[in-house]
């Protein structure tokens, strides 16, 4: 086998064939732990400087932990950088008693709201209830048909509130005052079993504070009314919705279009 030549052995004549190579030793290199790894003298690239020892330099072999260090460094700095620019969807969860006429209507308007805007990509839109009577139920028929003549569709299944929503969500929205009070009496119920964030009741709020046309303060259940009742509670979500996205893109500066 070839020996390795250090720098200062003299080169053999050019009718060598193949011609021989130098290469740096050191015994750090020749550790049974660290893999040999060749370092040369390079005119192409500057010298890195170590800020905390201006004479650091890739040329002396002796400071190769040091280079390791510099790149893990960069490189953990760089992943970092990518991950900041990387936001994760906006969270909005529409809560109403049974989640099959409010909250699944809430949920359809501000999705129509969301896409016709290009920023569909941006949300995560979901809706619940407080109860779970009519979990797996899609929603009543009468909120379907209603928003279907408005071009919304509502496709969600009912699912009662559960624990995970208060760290999922970024805004819980509750349909009326008594639904509110339901979904905080959970959150407290909740919070030291489930190891919940203590200011996660911050994020309940409700739907008729977006309104700026109506004068309401509830969403009023229209289960037990006629049609009128479902145009109602249609008209009220829109209006709130328009206002919540608006509120939304406002305190959240990096949320953009697609």
């Amino acid at each position: 086998m070839r020996p390795y030549l250090n720098h200062a052995t003299t080169r053999p004549s050019s009718s060598a064939t193949p011609p021989y190579l130098p290469f740096y030793h050191h015994s750090r290199f020749l550790s049974p732990k660290t893999s040999f790894i060749p370092l040369f003298h390079s005119t192409k690239y500057p010298t890195i400087q170590n800020p905390k020892s201006p004479s650091y330099s890739l040329q002396d072999p002796t400071n190769f932990p040091a280079f390791v260090s510099l790149v893990k460094a960069s490189m953990a700095s760089s992943a970092s950088g990518r991950a900041a620019t990387e936001t994760k969807p906006f969270s909005v969860l529409f809560v109403c008693l049974g989640n099959i006429c409010r909250s699944p209507a809430a949920e359809g308007v501000f999705r129509d709201i969301v896409k016709k805007k290009g920023l569909d990509s941006k949300f995560n839109i979901d809706s619940a209830g407080t109860i779970n009577y009519h979990e797996g139920n899609l929603a009543d028929p009468r909120m379907r048909a209603a928003s279907k003549r408005r071009d919304i569709e509502i496709t969600s299944i009912s699912r009662p509130i559960r624990p995970s929503d208060f760290r999922d969500f970024d805004l819980i929205i509750a349909m009326d005052k008594k639904n509110r009070e339901d979904i905080l009496e959970a959150f407290n119920r909740w919070k030291s079993r489930d190891k919940l964030p203590a200011d996660a009741y911050k994020k309940v709020r409700l739907m008729c504070s977006y309104c700026k046309k109506h004068d309401e303060t509830e969403v009023p259940d229209p289960y037990y009314g006629g049609a009128q009742g479902f145009e109602k509670v249609l008209d009220l979500l829109e209006d709130a919705c328009e206002s919540l996205l608006d509120n939304i893109l406002a305190e959240n500066s990096n949320i953009h279009g697609s």
